[in-house]
């Protein structure tokens, strides 16, 4: 599919150790000629840790897309019925905005979009990344895998042996789960090992 000229949300949430892979993946977008619309949980402006500071994820980010930042619930609230996207993507997404977003609880930037892009009957893509998924986040993946309009960026177990409930998304995946869910496709296999 070619995604020139598409309009596509990136919205990330706090998996901090997650940016490395996250973030030439959000180059790929932009490079492919889409529209970036980057979008940031309070979390990712604020917290500062050992995978790096806030304040240069945020520069990142603005380098890549070239784009301001939605960066409050008021400013991704117009993605629904004023600016619409093609796509909307939350990558990496974290247990506690995939438990939310299942409970269709909106408290963030990046829950805000998911929810009006949700709203426009388009597709909202999850790569996930959280210690608990094979744990009590089972509950929301499982309600969100039958979903309309919701796909999942494949995922596996990352380390079976020492997080046996962790799973995280193949981000060199992610692009192509985005083209399947814009012609209403899941990318498959799902389940893929690390």
């Amino acid at each position: 599919m070619d995604l020139k000229g598409k309009r596509i949300g990136f919205g990330l949430t706090g998996s901090h150790c997650t940016y490395d892979e996250t973030f030439p993946v959000l180059q790929e977008l932009v490079d492919r000629g889409a529209e970036v619309v980057p979008i940031v949980s309070y979390t990712v402006q604020s917290t500062d840790t050992k995978f790096g500071e806030a304040e240069k994820h945020i520069a990142k980010i603005k380098e890549i897309t070239n784009k301001p930042l939605v960066n409050a619930i008021p400013l991704a609230e117009p993605l629904g019925p004023k600016e619409p996207l093609d796509c909307m993507v939350i990558a990496p997404m974290t247990g506690a905005s995939l438990s939310k977003f299942a409970n269709a609880l909106t408290d963030s930037p990046v829950l805000m979009a998911a929810k009006a892009t949700l709203r426009n009957r388009k597709p909202v893509v999850l790569a996930i990344s959280t210690n608990d998924a094979l744990g009590l986040n089972a509950a929301n993946i499982a309600k969100l895998l039958p979903a309309k309009h919701v796909y999942f960026v494949p995922y596996g177990q990352d380390d079976p042996v020492k997080k046996p409930t962790s799973l995280v998304a193949h981000m060199s995946l992610l692009t192509e789960t985005v083209e399947n869910a814009m012609d209403g496709e899941q990318l498959q296999p799902m389940l893929k090992q690390y």
